[in-house]
C-alpha cells in the first residue's frame, strides 16, 4: 500500500485504555497501529493498570506510558496538553462507562479526562462492559450527549461477555476499531 494510500502511515494516534475487562484487546490495535506506520502514545487510568500492565503498551508502542497528570519524572510538560498538542487522533478503547459518563458531565479528574477535555483532534470512544450497563439509560443518555458534543462512538457488538452474560457489549473488532481511525483521519491530520 503506498504511503498516500495508507492514511496510517505517520498518523500520530493516541490510545486510550480504560478499566474494562477488554482492556487487552488493545493490545492487538496498538500492535496493529505500530505495523501500519503510525505513531503510538498510550494513555492508561489506574483502573486499565489492574487489568494489563504498562510495560506491554509501553513495548508494543515504542513509547512511555502516560498514566498520571503530575508524574514523578514527566515524560511531556503538562501531559493533558502536550499529548492534545501532538494527537491526530484519540482512540478511547475500551471506553468504559466510567470515561463516558465523566465526558459527558464534562469532568476532568485525571489525566484521560482533562486529555479529553483538551482535545482539539477527533475523539473516538468504543465502548466495551455489561450488557446491562450498556443498554442502561444513564449510559445510552452519556453516549448521546458524546454524540451532541462530536465525539465518534463505535458501537460494542453482541456477544459472550467476560461477566458470563451475553448480549450488547463486547468491544468491537480491531479492525472496524482501525477502519473508523482511517476513515476520520485523512481530512484532519495536523500539518
Amino acid at each position: 500500500m503506498a504511503a498516500k494510500d495508507n492514511p496510517l502511515k505517520n498518523a500520530r494516534v493516541a490510545v486510550a485504555v480504560t478499566g474494562s475487562i477488554a482492556a487487552y484487546k488493545c493490545c492487538e490495535l496498538v500492535s496493529r497501529l505500530k505495523q501500519s506506520g503510525a505513531q503510538v502514545r498510550v494513555i492508561m487510568t489506574q483502573s486499565a493498570r489492574k487489568l494489563v500492565g504498562e510495560i506491554t503498551f509501553s513495548t508494543l508502542s515504542g513509547n512511555p506510558v502516560a498514566i498520571d497528570m503530575f508524574p514523578e519524572n514527566p515524560q511531556f510538560s503538562m501531559p493533558h496538553i502536550s499529548i492534545t498538542d501532538w494527537a491526530d487522533i484519540i482512540v478511547i478503547a475500551p471506553a468504559s462507562a466510567n470515561i463516558i459518563g465523566k465526558t459527558a458531565a464534562g469532568i476532568a479528574d485525571d489525566l484521560l479526562s482533562t486529555i479529553i477535555m483538551a482535545a482539539d483532534c477527533p475523539v473516538i470512544f468504543a465502548p466495551a462492559m455489561n450488557s446491562k450497563m450498556y443498554q442502561g439509560p444513564v449510559l445510552q443518555r452519556n453516549l448521546q450527549k458524546l454524540k451532541d458534543f462530536g465525539y465518534s462512538i463505535i458501537e460494542p457488538e453482541r456477544g459472550y461477555l467476560a461477566c458470563g452474560y451475553e448480549g450488547k457489549g463486547r468491544l468491537a473488532p480491531t479492525e472496524k476499531i482501525l477502519e473508523n481511525i482511517q476513515n476520520i483521519l485523512p481530512n484532519r491530520q495536523k500539518d
